[in-house]
């Protein structure tokens, strides 16, 4: 868990370090128009709850609870259309209240949805036990098990402005949905998008195996995963080591490791640390997402590593500030 520092920004503001800079989503072409991230995964409902201290298992344990927006991909998106960053989310939910609602959020916060609706599953759940820096998932994956190819290569081939593809692990790790997601990069990389993908979850990791998830994710252009991730992808060793051996597959690899900071590896270059930002923690869910969108909006418009980290490190800290995953309307602009 991060620490708090008397003198560290709020990271309640709707602009904190300087986080929220449309210029840094700026293409890189003559008319300098800006460049579309699509995102391909997970939405779900999330239904929050922050314990007042450890779980009392056959008992009673108070919390504060909310529900809430989430899902991997949908967090993602939310936090770069906040960043002022064109963005299109791919992904599934259901007909019901549920998905009525998530879909209504991000549109609002100016997320492009390319989504489909399923009369007959629900949109997916997560609960979410949120304490002590840290958070346990329970999750009903729902209609986002419906994700087809032809939906990621349709909202692909109407994004005749999008420069990058970022894909949710989530996707890859059941296999109903595995298809869609390797053919998101497949299909990306064809049409000159760079790519990346997030691990998603350690658990999920270890059931399909790391020689499976890295022979679907080989020569994307970059990867993110926290440490136990990290652990299960490249085996034990300290972050810098593990993100140096996941380039023999991967380009760019960025490790998280939580307060410690996080680590940036490129394939036969830079290995590059930066400590994380000393705010006080309120709820860390969606922390990862939003880190993710912090260095995507920086990288995939071109700026150097360090730089996207230190973009990455500021949303993080944002994240961690407010509860649940994703940046409200009320704190745009």
């Amino acid at each position: 868990m991060s620490t708090p520092d008397p003198g560290a920004p709020d990271p309640t503001d709707p602009d904190p370090s300087g986080a929220r800079d449309p210029a840094l989503c700026e293409g890189t072409g003559p008319d300098r128009s800006a460049a579309r991230i699509v995102v391909v995964g997970d939405i779900v409902t999330d239904v929050l709850a922050v314990l007042a201290g450890s779980v009392s298992p056959g008992s009673d344990t108070s919390a504060d609870i909310r529900v809430t927006g989430g899902g991997q991909a949908a967090n993602t998106a939310a936090w770069l259309a906040w960043r002022g960053c064109p963005v299109t989310l791919v992904g599934a939910v259901g007909t019901d209240d549920a998905g009525t609602s998530r879909l209504a959020e991000l549109t609002a916060l100016g997320v492009r949805c390319a989504v489909r609706r399923y009369p007959d599953v629900p949109t997916g759940t997560v609960i979410v036990l949120a304490g002590q820096g840290e958070r346990t998932m329970v999750t009903q994956r729902g209609a986002n098990l419906r994700l087809i190819p032809e939906q990621v290569e349709a909202a692909l081939g109407e994004g005749a402005d999008a420069s990058h593809l970022h894909l949710s692990g989530y996707t890859l790790l059941d296999a109903a949905s595995r298809e869609a997601g390797r053919h998101a990069l497949a299909v990306a990389r064809g049409r000159g998008l760079t790519t990346s993908v997030d691990a998603a979850s350690a658990e999920p990791l270890r059931r399909v195996g790391a020689a499976g998830f890295l022979a679907w994710v080989r020569d994307a252009d970059l990867l993110l995963a926290n440490a136990d991730e990290a652990a299960v992808l490249a085996g034990p060793g300290s972050p810098p080591s593990q993100a140096r051996a996941l380039t023999g597959m991967i380009r760019h690899v960025v490790v998280k490791d939580g307060a410690a900071g996080a680590v940036w590896a490129e394939r036969g270059g830079e290995l590059l640390s930066v400590p994380a930002r000393r705010v006080p923690v309120r709820d860390v869910t969606g922390a990862g997402d939003a880190f993710a969108a912090g260095l995507l909006a920086a990288w995939a418009a071109g700026a150097a590593a360090a730089e996207a980290l230190d973009r990455a490190t500021a949303l993080g800290a944002a994240a961690v500030g407010i509860l649940g995953a994703r940046p409200s309307v009320g704190t745009v602009g």
